[in-house]
């Protein structure tokens, strides 16, 4: 009787800690809080009930009115579906919680054995549970609660990510379309230079030479003018893409021109202690540590005893008459001390320590990276607006004069006038860059770190260069 008890009181155990169920959603509310306080935007998980009506009207108005950047943000979140399908992450992360959270189902055997001569039949049965496993319920929880709240924190940053690649690719947008406005300008200016060389050839007053040169410029003026076409159109399906729209939902639009430089930029003294408070990648690896820790705590002391089982046994002999009693298996560690699975732990804990300190070192980096490349790009905008673009018009009024006066011909006015465009248009390629390595910045600011190497963080420094031949140096403005 007292061996059937201890069964009973084994399956009640089991029964009770076995209870756990999924509930789809758990730790969005978390993901909400944590965008909301870092973006400012709103996401929805949808479910097929009655908020997800709201959340597409919500995506319609926002589409009915020309786009900011946030708008474009903001439909991003709330409607790209890819993004629908990382937050299954949470619910994959909380059927692994609710897992350790189960004990090992029982095992029952039974044997039958039958008496020579047919002088009877035994019967043996038996049912043992997993004993160790009770033991490691609490610590395995823990484990696997670490590692929830480290996919809150992974679908957290690619939240963020999605937003930087949408503000990223506005921005691309918004330059490629003034860039498609200054080839257009170039094709007309090329155009009317080639014309008025041809009359001018007619006349007699200049060679064939200056008129094929002329039409070579007009033509190579319409080649980049389709490419600079393809981009428009490249780079709007980049960012609807991101936005999740299709069908009767692509008509949207945006400001056709890049906002000006804002009056100040954020201090620099604050960036790298911000990025470094805020940082999601630094709290994942923090959590990485906790997890291989847990894992750690499995391992050792007893790990070798994780198949120990104990239940009760009951065996008829052949001769008639019952016996019952307890159950017990233990295994004999003469070969597998589980030192492998203890030093395999351990060396994933301190892999883990060694990536959260590199992971802050390469963070505080990439954050001074941002920063030198808001200044720089910021630099040599000011140096354009300042310098480039006031020279350029004042060559183009002095030529203009002077071909008023009769002193130069008509195709030195129009290379003159040409010449202002193509440095409008490395002005562009120049404000791009600033919005880019901003956007980077903000990225960074928000809690996430940028690919080494990305267009954000890399533009400004790279390209410093380009213009080296309109007169910009490193000295030459600061």
């Amino acid at each position: 009787m007292t061996s059937a008890r201890a069964v009973v009181i084994m399956i009640n155990c089991a029964v009770m800690t076995g209870c756990t169920s999924m509930r789809p959603g758990i730790g969005f509310e978390s993901v909400q809080t944590q965008v909301a306080d870092r973006t400012g935007m709103r996401v929805h998980w949808t479910s097929g009930t009655g908020p997800d009506v709201e959340v597409q009207l919500a995506v319609e108005d926002l589409l009915d009115e020309e786009l900011s950047v946030d708008a474009a943000v903001q439909i991003a979140l709330l409607n790209n579906r890819e993004l629908q399908a990382v937050y299954e992450e949470l619910n994959l992360a909380q059927a692994d919680l609710v897992q350790a959270g189960l004990l090992r189902n029982p095992i029952f055997d039974a044997e039958v054995r039958f008496g020579e001569g047919g002088s009877g039949t035994g019967l043996e049965f038996g049912v043992a549970q997993d004993f160790m496993s009770i033991l490691y319920i609490p610590l395995r929880k823990r484990q696997a609660e670490a590692a929830f709240q480290s996919a809150i924190l992974r679908v957290t940053g690619a939240i963020l990510d999605l937003a930087a690649e949408v503000r990223a690719a506005f921005i691309d947008l918004q330059a490629a379309g003034q860039n498609l406005e200054m080839r257009q300008t170039v094709v007309e200016a090329t155009g009317v230079s080639y014309e008025i060389a041809k009359r001018l050839r007619a006349a007699g007053n200049i060679t064939e030479l200056e008129v094929a040169q002329e039409r070579a410029l007009h033509e190579q003026a319409r080649i980049e003018l389709a490419a600079a076409e393809v981009d428009v159109f490249m780079n709007r399906e980049a960012l609807q893409e991101r936005m999740g729209l299709w069908g009767q939902q692509t008509s949207w639009r945006i400001p056709a021109r890049m906002p000006d430089l804002p009056a100040q930029e954020m201090e620099g003294d604050e960036i790298e202690r911000r990025a470094v408070e805020r940082s999601l990648d630094l709290a994942i690896t923090r959590q990485e540590i906790e997890v291989a820790g847990r894992a750690l705590g499995l391992a050792r002391p007893l790990g070798f005893l994780d198949d120990v089982a104990a239940g009760a046994a009951a065996e008829r002999e052949v001769e008639g008459g019952w016996s019952v009693g307890p159950a017990l298996s233990i295994p004999i560690p003469l070969f597998d001390q589980v030192q492998g699975t203890i030093g395999a732990a351990q060396a994933r804990l301190r892999q883990a320590i060694e990536r959260h300190t590199a992971q802050a070192i390469r963070l505080r980096s990439r954050a001074r990276v941002a920063q030198a490349a808001v200044s720089a790009t910021r630099d040599r905008v000011d140096y354009f607006l300042q310098v480039m673009l006031p020279l350029q018009q004042k060559i183009v009024e002095e030529t203009q004069l002077q071909y008023n006066a009769m002193q130069v011909s008509p195709l030195q006015l129009v290379d003159a006038r040409r010449t202002q465009v193509e440095t409008g248009a490395r002005f562009i390629e120049s404000l791009r860059a600033y919005w880019q390595a901003r956007a980077t910045l903000e990225h960074v600011l928000s809690g996430r770190m940028p690919a080494a190497g990305s267009s954000g963080s890399s533009l400004g420094l790279s390209s410093l260069s380009r213009d080296s031949d309109a007169g910009w140096s490193d000295g030459g403005h600061r």
